[in-house]
């Protein structure tokens, strides 16, 4: 009689210690991956790789330099896709809208600085488009980690990215009248080469992700 009453007892405390846990859980990840997109805005990586010179055979001083480029990337794009990957859309978006808030509102963590006024900076939309990349991307992935989705992910995450921040940036450059050429440089310095880089290291580094996704549903379970 004892074990009977006991039992069905034991089970609802570890059912409650269970509910308790896991909450703990998702807020120590969700802070954990605002930090890390955080940190990567501050960190500028080289990327080496061999190109062909476009005038490989009209200029008579190419040296074995002329086939090496090296382009300086922020990875905080391919981060975003990376904690989407591992936290899932939900927490992927509060760590999204924490960074956010907490950049116009309480610490200077954008890249130019922070505080309300950033809005009317030409990158903003960028960072502003991290909400919908997130969504798009945590509910292909939420289906299945299947090659095509995590492709996919990459493809429209990345491409919501920069579209966003495309679109932001000239209606901020048009209010403060600035020039056709300077908004086409800045479109190639921002969003040109820089796709492609953005697309292949979230590619993987979603693919990381996956892995780690399901570590932590293992001992979240």
């Amino acid at each position: 009689m004892t074990e009977e009453i006991l039992i069905p007892k034991m089970k609802r405390l570890d059912k409650r210690q269970r509910r308790i846990k896991i909450p703990i859980i998702n807020i120590a990840l969700i802070f954990f991956c605002t930090l890390l997109i955080i940190s990567a805005t501050f960190l500028n990586v080289n990327i080496k790789h061999y190109i062909i010179p476009w005038d490989l055979f009209s200029n008579k001083s190419i040296t074995a330099d002329s086939f090496v480029s090296t382009y300086g990337i922020i990875p905080q794009i391919p981060i975003v896709m990376f904690v989407c990957a591992i936290i899932g859309k939900r927490m992927a978006l509060m760590s999204v809208i924490i960074y956010i808030i907490a950049g116009l509102f309480f610490i200077p963590v954008f890249a130019l600085g922070g505080g309300i006024k950033y809005m009317a900076e030409y990158g903003f939309g960028y960072i502003l488009a991290y909400i919908p990349a997130v969504i798009i991307a945590g509910n292909l992935l939420r289906k299945q980690y299947s090659f095509k989705n995590m492709f996919l992910a990459a493809l429209y995450g990345v491409l919501t990215i920069h579209i966003t921040g495309i679109i932001y940036m000239t209606i901020v450059a048009l209010f403060k009248h600035e020039s056709g050429l300077f908004i086409s440089g800045w479109i190639s310095a921002q969003s040109g080469i820089k796709i492609v880089y953005d697309l292949i290291v979230s590619y993987v580094f979603i693919l990381i992700g996956k892995y780690l996704h399901s570590g932590i549903k293992f001992i979240m379970e």
